[in-house]
């Protein structure tokens, strides 16, 4: 029996070696795979780099097929980039549509999706002095362009689910934004009744719900702690 939409048997991951992800302790571009392990219901562990020491040694020892991370060891598999591991997530658990009509209409909002978390993970390293103008270039494009979109979709089908009438990585995904939004600006979701019911239907999914408890892997915003670690470890200035 399905435990949720979409999933037809989490529990079979149980009996494999869990996917282990290599990333540092923060977001960025690991933290979408982590909600759609965790949206699956595949526990996962992690191994975090604290240096810049350890990511060369992943370079070094051939882990890294393009040299950089987010790595993700699964099913026998090292697999970077990030599109590819979350595909294949994806296909995995059953969470990519039903066909390929259904699938193109997920990639066409995932991707719409990783724009707008792209803009979002450039405005948290860039320099200070920038940083109001692309937050309010952001926010623009967050409730004029990206919110009205996914709403309409919502809108123009009727169903609780942003494809298929079944849960998908599009509603995994949008949701982790949704909460993004949240952090930013709370009054951003206030015009977008739909995008808020979404919320709240995929966040009380039982999986969704116990990713989103305290003490799970699911991390926090970027703190200057962590940020000043990030430059270190990417070598960036």
């Amino acid at each position: 029996m399905c435990a949720f939409p979409g999933v037809e048997n989490p529990g079979d991951s149980i009996m494999a070696a869990k996917p282990k992800l290599y990333y540092f302790d923060g977001r960025g571009r690991m933290e979408p795979i982590r909600w759609l392990l965790a949206a699956a219901g595949v526990e996962f562990e992690e191994e975090f780099l604290e240096t810049s020491k350890d990511l060369e040694k992943l370079r070094n020892d051939g882990s890294l097929m393009f040299q950089q991370v987010p790595m993700v060891e699964i099913d026998g598999m090292k697999l970077v980039q990030c599109r590819a591991i979350l595909n294949y997530i994806a296909a995995k658990y059953n969470l990519y549509g039903k066909d390929t009509k259904e699938r193109a209409l997920i990639d066409m909002y995932i991707e719409g999706v990783a724009d707008l978390n792209e803009m979002y993970l450039f405005w948290s390293i860039s320099p200070p002095n920038e940083q109001a103008a692309k937050m309010t270039q952001m926010k623009d494009k967050i409730a004029n362009c990206y919110l009205p979109a996914f709403e309409k979709v919502l809108k123009s089908h009727g169903q609780d689910y942003v494809v298929g009438n079944r849960l998908s990585r599009a509603d995994i995904h949008l949701v982790e934004l949704l909460y993004t939004v949240d952090e930013l600006d709370p009054s951003l979701l206030a015009n977008f009744p739909l995008l808020k019911a979404l919320k709240t239907r995929i966040s009380n999914l039982p999986t969704v719900k116990k990713f989103l408890q305290p003490g799970s892997p699911r991390k926090p915003p970027l703190d200057e702690k962590n940020l000043a670690k990030v430059k270190e470890i990417f070598q960036l200035k």
